[in-house]
């Protein structure tokens, strides 16, 4: 059984949801709190044991390359002032992972950029994680999917709960319970009206794929917005092998958007020691 090593990060968008901020900075490297978007996505794969990210990249994109780059004179200079704690923080992704970068030349959709990994992945499963999806989980949301995937052998697809006509932004699975958070897919749609939804649990960004995809991908034509869709193509994948659905426990966040970034920060905020108390300190104090 080849397990999962390696992670796929779609990074190529154009981020136009959060222009004018965008427009020189990659969405990817917004800051939540203190660290890129990005940064808290690959750790969850560094703390699943993930051995290597593939980050397929645009144009625009080198100041993620940089970010995850050694700087020699800031590490310098962090060493000599004795601020290790800091030095540590910098220095988590690359001493525990190594890094591959793939340009996308044309924003093609999702399924298009899964496809140009293609060659880094090689003939074994891998993950594809969206950095827009931010899940605050004890047990990394990637780590809960793993779990199902060795105890299946098959693709597994992260999905949670939406109610309402919000479920119409997602792809959307039609299943089988087979477990308290394990469904077998049955079909599965690209952002279906929200009449027409199969179900209220929605494919979230963290994906288990197989390599037997990449064919499928290859000959799937463009769809919902004249991209090709991953969906459309696991959807046809699906007719020849099971796929499962893995409801995570966790608190999802939707980084690329405004609100669910404004709550991402509060949220993560709160959390932290050196911040929590005096933020939750001031929101008790606004008069709403």
């Amino acid at each position: 059984m080849k397990k999962v090593r390696k992670a796929v990060y779609p990074a190529a968008g154009l981020g136009t949801r959060f222009l004018p901020a965008t427009k020189s900075i990659p969405k990817e490297m917004l800051p939540l709190v203190d660290k890129p978007l990005i940064q808290y996505v690959i750790e969850e794969a560094i703390e699943s044991s993930i051995e290597q990210i593939i980050l397929v990249t645009g144009r625009g994109k080198q100041t993620i390359e940089d970010h995850f780059d050694i700087s020699f004179e800031l590490e310098q200079a962090l060493q000599e002032r004795g601020k290790h704690e800091t030095l540590a923080q910098l220095r988590k992704v690359y001493e525990h992972v190594k890094l591959s970068y793939v340009r996308q030349r044309q924003a093609l959709g999702l399924g298009h950029a899964v496809l140009v990994s293609r060659d880094m992945v090689g003939d074994e499963p891998f993950a594809v994680m969206l950095p827009d999806d931010i899940i605050d989980a004890e047990t990394p949301c990637l780590k809960q999917m793993m779990e199902v995937y060795e105890t299946y052998q098959s693709p597994v697809i992260g999905v949670a709960e939406i109610d309402g006509p919000d479920i119409s932004k997602f792809g959307v699975v039609s299943v089988e319970q087979i477990d308290e958070k394990v469904y077998k897919i049955k079909d599965m749609v690209e952002k279906p009206p929200y009449e027409q939804a199969p179900s209220n649990l929605a494919i979230i960004g963290r994906y288990i794929l197989t390599p037997d995809l990449f064919p499928v991908l290859e000959s799937t034509g463009r769809g919902t917005g004249g991209e090709i869709q991953l969906t459309d193509a696991m959807r046809q994948l699906l007719k020849s092998k099971p796929f499962y659905a893995c409801k995570f426990e966790g608190r999802r966040h939707d980084g690329g958007d405004k609100l669910g970034f404004l709550i991402a920060t509060v949220e993560l905020a709160l959390k932290r020691r050196d911040l929590g108390p005096p933020l939750r300190s001031y929101l008790k104090s606004l008069k709403l």
